[in-house]
């Protein structure tokens, strides 16, 4: 519903005509929400029916690549160079082939290359006749499996990883996958499929808790973002923590602070009472009474797990939701600082509460979409718009170009201009002054890159890494059981930690099956990479 409104001088704006236009504001937007949950109904509706609902394209313009420069005269475009198709190919066989039947007095000049990739995927059945024989003191024994052969498995280790590569990498689901191995000729059952994929995984399982813990030591900033994951038929949520060396993807039931503090702790299930929780307490208005009882002198202040938690709380007669809530948080916040995170590192989010942690940041993009979703009602409305996000699309230029080059100098005039932008009066309050009350809200969180350059202004990567585990929810639905859950957290992570470092994470399962180890441990070339970078960013400061 939109409508044109006649321009209104500054000389009528009574203060009945403000509040007239502030109304019409209000209500403009509620229709837009009414609008947006209409559609959304009717793209649910088409769905059921076997349709597809209508496209939604809302592009932000903060992030949009630079356009490339013009080519001089001769000059082609970057990565059209000729290069050899089979530089980096693996040649596994070689074949020589004589000319047939050459006439008398014809003579041998060269050999002429010729080469042709070919995949091979036929089913193969191999039995194995293990010799048992009966020692002296009449024991038996029986003859050892060779090597590469998976003792107690009666599927090798290629299908094992083919099985998982296609559904977690290629995202082909289990129907599909049986159907598949039994045209080639494996016999398997449905049930055996889910089995490989979802039991006996606990050194992958290990892998993925090691990657948490060394990417949060190592980290200067992690990026986080949560979806929907639904698990046996009820809602759930899955909290993704990540950045440019690893990714981890956790499903839980809820996605609190609590919940948050829980998954960035890991697999230690302990709790802990330092300064960190000290301060914790205090930002967040915890009664002193309670503080005295947890931290007075002589009281313990490390907990093995949840029900030493819980055991101290009641001892202790805690027992107001909001003061246990508030002191577990505490706790969980000590813990993880107690595990080697620094108090120092910078939490990236889209803004929600739940991930205002330690040294916050805030994702520009976030911060700017309310105002591209807002609906003119007329041409001044508009230009008010535009304007505004004109502002903050220069400001977050500049802001970059410091985040590349960081000039401390630069500092002041920054934080001058995104005052004078959040500040600067407006005649659609309840629209886009909400905008930048909301900005000057968090504008320390907003500027952070001042401080920490290293700190990106977007959540773009997050945002780009949950994506693959939206597309499996939307594939499988939900997942059925707590062992099906915890794999596909784990492998989801996994794949993508493996995206990040360079490994190829065909081979990485392979290596992980056999157990070969020529792969290194992830965590191992997380702390290796980030030893390197930290390495870089000394040389390059200078003396």
């Amino acid at each position: 519903m939109k409508f044109q409104l006649p321009p209104i001088p500054d000389a009528e704006r009574t203060p009945l005509v403000e509040a007239l236009l502030a109304i019409i504001d209000g209500q403009q937007q509620r229709i837009l929400q009414l609008e947006e949950t209409v559609q959304q109904l009717r793209d649910e509706m088409a769905i059921l029916k076997g349709e597809k609902p209508r496209p939604k394209i809302a592009p932000s313009q903060l992030e949009q690549p630079p356009p490339k420069p013009p080519l001089s005269a001769g000059q082609k475009r970057p990565g059209s160079a000729k290069r050899s198709k089979n530089a980096q190919l693996t040649i596994t066989d070689e074949v020589l082939v004589p000319f047939p039947n050459a006439p008398d007095g014809s003579m041998h000049l060269r050999y002429e290359e010729f080469i042709v990739q070919e995949l091979v995927l036929q089913a193969k059945a191999t039995r194995y006749l293990r010799e048992r024989i009966q020692l002296p003191d009449g024991s038996t024994r029986l003859a050892a499996l060779p090597e590469g052969v998976l003792e107690g498995k009666h599927f090798g280790p290629e299908l094992i990883a083919y099985v998982m590569y296609q559904y977690h990498q290629c995202h082909v689901t289990q129907p599909l996958l049986l159907e598949q191995l039994q045209e080639v000729g494996i016999d398997i059952s449905a049930g055996q499929i889910s089995n490989l994929l979802t039991e006996h995984h606990e050194e992958f399982h290990r892998e993925k808790a090691d990657v948490l813990t060394a990417g949060l030591q190592v980290a200067s900033y992690i990026g986080v973002d949560d979806t929907g994951a639904r698990h046996q038929g009820n809602n759930g949520y899955c909290t993704a923590i990540g950045n440019d060396l690893f990714a981890y993807f956790e499903s839980t039931a809820s996605k609190s602070r609590l919940n948050f503090l829980q998954v960035l702790r890991g697999a230690d299930p302990g709790y802990t009472i330092n300064e960190v929780t000290l301060a914790y307490w205090a930002q967040q208005g915890l009664a002193q009474a309670v503080v005295a009882k947890l931290s007075g002198e002589g009281q313990p202040c490390q907990f093995a797990d949840e029900a030493a938690w819980q055991t101290r709380l009641a001892e202790l007669h805690i027992t107001a939701k909001l003061h246990v809530r508030l002191a577990s948080e505490g706790a969980l916040l000590g813990q993880l600082i107690a595990q080697g995170v620094s108090p120092e590192l910078s939490i990236l989010s889209d803004g929600a509460p739940q991930f205002d942690l330690l040294v916050h940041a805030s994702c520009w993009v976030h911060a700017e979409r309310p105002l591209a979703r807002l609906v003119p009602y007329n041409d001044i409305h508009r230009a008010a718009i535009a304007q505004i996000r004109q502002q903050i699309w220069e400001l977050y230029q500049d802001l970059k170009k410091y985040r590349a080059q960081p000039d401390p100098a630069a500092k002041s005039t920054l934080t001058v201009r995104f005052e004078a932008l959040v500040n600067q009066p407006c005649h659609f309050p309840v629209s886009i002054g909400q905008v930048l009350k909301e900005m000057r809200a968090h504008q320390d969180d907003l500027l952070r890159v001042l401080e920490r350059p290293e700190v990106p202004l977007h959540n773009n990567g997050m945002e780009s890494d949950i994506r693959g585990y939206v597309k499996v929810r939307k594939i499988s639905g939900s997942t059925r059981s707590a062992s099906g859950r915890r794999c596909r957290d784990t492998f989801a992570s996994l794949k993508k930690t493996c995206r990040k470092l360079g490994v190829n994470f065909w081979a990485y399962l392979k290596e992980r099956i056999r157990g070969v180890g020529k792969i290194a441990w992830l965590p191992e070339i997380i702390r290796a990479r980030a030893a390197e970078s930290a390495a870089k960013s000394a040389e390059a400061v200078p003396a």
